[in-house]
């Protein structure tokens, strides 16, 4: 596409949903410092979930979080090590009696990172071929709303709150009877920076005329940098679904202040705790994605994620003072390396 490359650049420069996440944070920066010397360790986060490593701020293991999570609030998930062959993998599948779709992710990563849906046996022996990680498989949920509902509790309350519902709306394109995928696909924001995965996806379908009111999903997978758009859901919190949350989180040992990225039939059904397909479960790293709302005001953003780490610096304090110790600079620094290790051998 003519002008790609500038036309990437003027979305992102004038919509800051987009901008690099040191520009936008920079505002917080000054803040933490603050809270670090309150706190008198720049890790004092580590305390704010007990039952994960580093409070979830960076790098924890999602199948080690999943054991934690009570059977019938979770899907199957399964560990998978790399190098682990077809025929066993697809022995394990039938064992636990799933079937395609599914999800496989890399046991660590975040934004999405080599998240895929597999659709058949073939994509399958694609994905495992390319893998040099822990990954883990998970059965696709075919529930239309998918949410983020970022939840704490204060360790000396009984009750806690919701205090940022994202809804996600996945990257697709509605056809008019007369453009093609690549014109309509032009004609999309979102499509535009995701323009060399979309082609190299749908090359043989770019001239492709879709029917009037036709919709097509470009990207499967809910998250933000593979062109999903967040919109602010927080008109949705009220007693019962704080209620809700509530009661799934006093099951989880160790868990104060969480995102659940979860999947779910209606919004009733939700405050109704049925029909509940929790994705991930994210710690204190998380962001309360309602902010990438495109409307949503930058200075809206800072005011809500000054607001989110004055909350884990409540929380991690509070344990901390009941036992609850900070994680070291040794500590951090091993953490890092095995980071840094399984980041570079993911992606070689």
């Amino acid at each position: 596409m003519k002008g790609l490359k500038n036309k990437k650049f003027f979305i992102r420069l004038f919509h800051w949903e987009y901008w690099p996440s040191y520009i936008v944070y920079l505002p917080l920066y000054a803040y933490y410092v603050w809270l670090t010397i309150k706190a008198r360790s720049p890790f004092f986060f580590s305390a704010s979930n007990p039952g994960i490593v580093t409070g979830g701020f960076m790098g924890e293991s999602k199948i080690e979080i999943f054991n934690t999570i009570p059977d019938h609030l979770k899907p199957i998930t399964l560990l998978i090590k790399p190098g682990t062959p077809l025929d066993s993998v697809q022995k394990i599948l039938h064992e636990n009696k799933l079937t395609y779709p599914i999800i496989c992710k890399p046991d660590r990563g975040e934004k999405g990172f080599q998240v895929a849906k597999i659709h058949d046996q073939g994509e399958l022996e694609l994905y495992i071929l390319k893998n040099k990680v822990d990954y883990i498989i998970q059965p696709f949920c075919d529930f239309k709303m998918e949410l983020g509902i970022f939840y704490r509790r204060y360790p000396w309350e009984e009750k806690g709150k919701v205090f940022s519902v994202v809804k996600k709306e996945f990257l697709h394109i509605k056809g008019n009877g007369k453009s093609t995928l690549r014109e309509l696909m032009s004609n999309n924001n979102r499509a535009v920076l995701q323009w060399g995965k979309l082609e190299a996806k749908f090359g043989n379908r770019m001239d492709e005329v879709l029917r009037e009111e036709e919709e097509l999903e470009l990207e499967p997978i809910g998250n933000h940098a593979r062109g999903t758009k967040f919109i602010n859901g927080n008109s949705m919190i009220d007693t019962r679904l704080n209620e809700v949350f509530d009661k799934i989180t006093d099951q989880i040992p160790g868990i104060y202040f969480c995102r659940y990225d979860l999947r779910t039939t209606h919004e009733e059904d939700l405050k109704e705790g049925k029909n509940i397909f929790i994705v991930e479960l994210n710690g204190c790293g998380a962001e309360p994605a309602h902010i990438y709302d495109p409307d949503y005001k930058l200075v809206h953003a800072w005011r809500d994620l000054i607001n989110q780490w004055r909350m884990v610096y409540k929380i991690s304090t509070y344990n901390h003072a009941k036992g609850i110790k900070y994680m070291t600079l040794k500590e951090v620094r091993a953490h890092l390396k095995i980071m840094k290790a399984y980041r570079i051998l993911a992606e070689s």
